[in-house]
């Protein structure tokens, strides 16, 4: 059936790259789409070498686009991580950094018609059920990918895609605070279990005897270090609502520090077994919501900024996303400006 080859775009978003297909053009059985995915990306391999994956989490994503089911939105995302050296495809979690091509990729595809210079498209994120509106630039009927606009772990200058978040809090957890605590114990170590967007596990870098600027390199070469973390995510995954997350890519483990770049806390990010480049979208946005958290374990380390727009700081950079505060200290709202660039557009073939 897949012979011919299957349409998919393949684009960056944010600091991520995937392809992105609709789902019309995938097998409506999830066992066989995830079964194909596998084969188009080239897992289980630690080099992809058999498929067009890019050796790395964030470089193995995909995106599975459709007309919206609900009367508010545009269009359906699902989100879908494929393992790079397991024959895993997980739905667990979203991505807010693929979700930035969402807009773009629903336009090329016809999705969604040009509304003027500036676009907006509407997207229900199906894993979690949040809504998030994309501001898409599309002069003379068209996309722009180029731009003046600059996002740390991206080289040169693109297009800015704003994304604005509603009803992120506990998106898979049921609660922002799902043990209802700013802090629990778990092996000796003070965490905070929060979920505004993205279950994370937020801890102190320096409870594992950590400065907080490691590279990425050398946290991954520390098995003892790796060992330690994932026992906790292995015990905190329950006490999340989220169950058993032996297989799962959630919930994401952030180590936190002070900021030494002029931001508002600093992160290394597990996610969950190799660190992140850089912060996803909705991982930033919970651990701006954390340092909010009178005696959680992020507060202490942060400088809160006045104006609401949180830098981020990360391996290589920083990202900033923005929190919308009513009166009573309660979060409404919560964005971003990612970019996007379209990569190949094309056919993609799975092999047998």
């Amino acid at each position: 059936m897949y012979e011919a080859g299957i349409p998919c775009l393949w684009m960056r978003g944010g600091t991520s790259k995937g392809a992105y297909f609709l789902a019309a053009d995938l097998p409506s059985d999830p066992k066989e789409r995830n079964a194909l995915l596998l084969r188009v990306m080239g897992s289980p391999d630690p080099r992809q070498i058999d498929g067009i994956g890019g050796a790395d989490p964030l470089t193995s994503k995909v995106a599975v686009l459709s007309p919206s089911q609900r009367d508010d939105v545009d269009v359906d995302y699902l989100f879908l991580q494929v393992f790079v050296d397991q024959p895993l495809v997980s739905d667990a979690q979203g991505c807010g950094n693929i979700l930035a091509g969402v807009g773009p990729a629903a336009i090329e595809r016809g999705l969604v018609a040009v509304a003027g210079d500036v676009t907006e498209v509407s997207i229900h994120m199906v894993n979690t059920g949040e809504t998030a509106i994309a501001r898409v630039e599309t002069p003379n009927g068209r996309v722009r990918y180029s731009g003046t606009t600059a996002i740390a772990g991206v080289p040169g200058t693109h297009a800015a895609v704003p994304l604005l978040f509603r009803n992120t809090t506990g998106s898979m957890c049921g609660a922002l605070l799902p043990t209802g605590n700013a802090i629990d114990i778990l092996d000796g170590v003070e965490a905070t279990l929060i979920d505004n967007g993205m279950p994370c596990v937020i801890m102190r870098a320096s409870d594992f005897g950590l400065a907080g600027d490691e590279t990425r390199e050398v946290l991954e070469a520390d098995g003892a270090l790796r060992e330690r973390i994932e026992a906790i995510r292995l015990k905190a995954g329950p006490m999340m609502n989220l169950g058993d997350v032996t297989t799962a890519s959630v919930p994401k483990m952030t180590l936190v520090s002070a900021p030494s770049a002029g931001g508002a806390i600093s992160t290394r990010s597990f996610i969950p077994h190799r660190v992140h480049a850089s912060v996803g979208v909705l991982a930033a946005i919970t651990v701006a919501t954390a340092t909010r958290l009178e005696g959680g374990a992020a507060m202490s380390l942060a400088h809160i900024p006045t104006d609401g727009r949180y830098r981020i700081e990360h391996p290589t950079g920083e990202m900033e996303v923005f929190l919308e505060v009513d009166d009573d200290g309660m979060i409404t709202g919560a964005g971003t400006i990612r970019t996007a660039r379209k990569l190949l557009d094309g056919r993609v073939f799975a092999g047998c």
